[in-house]
C-alpha cells in the first residue's frame, strides 16, 4: 500500500487539505492523525470491516478495545445509549480534551470497536486538526498509531517508522501536546482505568468520590488495562523511590546502558556519557511530552539496556509512572 504524507498547520488546519483524508475514513481507509495526547490510527467507527483493519495495521489483538473520537454532542448520542448526570458535569469541564468516559454503548457502534463490550469508550480531542478531520469524516474509532505494544507515537515522524505502507494517509501535525494518552474514567464504577493528562487530583475536584483502577483486567474496559504497554525493544529496568540512588552503582556495572534520568539525578551524580534527559522533577508536564519520544530514540541508538528513574506521582506523574510500571522489564523499589 502506498501512504500518502500530508502536512499540515495544526494551528490553522483548513478543511480543504484535510477534506481527502476524511474521505479516506468514509471509504474504509485508515488515517493517522495528531491528537492532543499522542497520535491516532482511525477508522469508520461505524464500518466493523475498517475497524478490522486497523488491528491487522498495528497487530493488536482483537479484546483490546478502542477509543470512538467524536466532534459534537449530536455524534456523542450516536455512539451511546444515553449520558449520565455525571458524564454532563464531566463533559462541561473538561471536553473537548484528553479525558476519556465509558458509557454504555449504541448498537450503531460494532463489536470490533469494544472488543465486544456492551460498553464504549469516548473522547473530544482538542486537538483541531483532529476536530476537523471528525466533523468531515464523523466519528472515529482509534487507538494510538504505533506498531502494538510499542511507546506510542508523539510526531509524525515514529508513525512513519510503524505504520508506512499499512496505512492509507499519514497526517503531519506536529508534536503532540502532552504526550501520553488520555485518561479513562469509567462512569459507573467512577473508576479512573487509565490515569492520562487529565489528573485524579483535577477530577476528584468535580466527582470527590473517584477511585483509580490498579493490576490487570481480564475483560478490559479501556486500552492499556490488559497488556504490556509502550515497551522499547531494550530491555527497561525502573527505578522507584529509595531505590533510585542505586541508578550510578547499575550503571557502572552496566557501562553499555542508557540512563534515563532527570536533571537533577544527572547532576548530582555527575552522569553524562550514555545519559538522557526525562526532564526535571518539578516539571512532570514536560517529562510526560518527552517520554516516549525519549524510548523510541533509546531504540533507534541500539541501545539493549535502559536504566530509568521514576517520579513522583502527583498530578500527570501518575500518568508517566503507569506508562513506564507497564514499558518495563523489571521495577526496582
Amino acid at each position: 500500500m502506498k501512504t500518502k504524507i500530508l502536512k499540515i498547520n495544526h494551528q490553522k488546519p483548513q478543511a480543504s487539505q484535510i477534506k481527502k483524508a476524511a474521505e479516506a475514513i468514509q471509504s474504509g481507509g485508515l488515517v493517522a492523525f495528531p491528537t492532543e495526547t499522542v497520535y491516532g490510527l482511525g477508522a469508520n467507527a461505524f464500518n466493523a470491516t475498517a475497524v478490522r483493519k486497523i488491528f491487522k495495521a498495528k497487530g493488536r489483538p482483537s479484546d483490546n478495545p478502542m477509543i470512538v473520537h467524536i466532534y459534537s454532542i449530536e455524534d456523542l448520542e450516536r455512539v451511546v445509549k444515553s449520558i449520565p448526570n455525571k458524564a454532563k458535569i464531566l463533559i462541561k469541564k473538561f471536553w473537548p480534551g484528553p479525558l476519556t468516559l465509558v458509557f454504555d454503548k449504541s448498537p450503531a457502534i460494532p463489536k470490533e470497536v469494544t472488543a465486544n463490550l456492551d460498553t464504549v469508550a469516548v473522547r473530544m480531542p482538542s486537538n483541531k486538526i483532529a476536530l476537523e478531520l471528525i466533523r468531515l469524516a464523523g466519528p472515529i474509532a482509534a487507538p494510538s498509531a504505533n506498531v502494538s505494544g510499542t511507546p506510542s507515537p508523539t510526531n509524525a515522524k515514529d508513525v512513519i517508522q510503524d505504520l508506512k505502507g499499512k496505512v492509507d494517509i499519514i497526517i503531519d501535525g506536529g508534536n503532540a501536546k502532552f504526550g501520553v494518552e488520555s485518561t479513562v474514567l469509567d462512569l459507573k464504577s467512577i473508576t479512573i482505568l487509565r490515569p492520562g493528562a487529565i489528573t485524579y487530583e483535577q477530577i476528584k475536584k468535580v466527582i470527590p468520590g473517584v477511585k483509580i483502577f490498579k493490576g490487570l483486567a481480564e475483560k478490559p474496559a479501556s486500552p492499556g488495562m490488559k497488556y504490556r504497554h509502550y515497551s522499547p525493544k531494550a530491555k527497561l529496568i525502573l527505578f522507584e523511590g529509595k531505590s533510585i540512588p542505586q541508578i550510578p552503582v547499575w550503571r557502572d556495572e552496566n557501562p553499555d546502558a542508557a540512563v534515563l534520568c532527570t536533571l537533577e539525578t544527572a547532576i548530582d551524580n555527575r552522569m553524562n556519557h550514555n545519559t538522557f534527559l526525562l526532564g526535571r522533577q518539578k516539571r512532570p508536564d514536560i517529562i510526560a511530552r518527552n517520554l516516549f519520544s525519549n524510548l523510541r530514540r533509546l531504540d533507534r541508538l541500539g541501545y539493549e539496556l535502559i536504566l530509568c528513574e521514576g517520579i513522583s506521582e502527583s498530578g500527570i506523574g501518575m500518568a508517566v509512572m503507569n506508562r513506564l510500571r507497564k514499558a518495563a522489564s523489571k521495577i526496582v523499589n
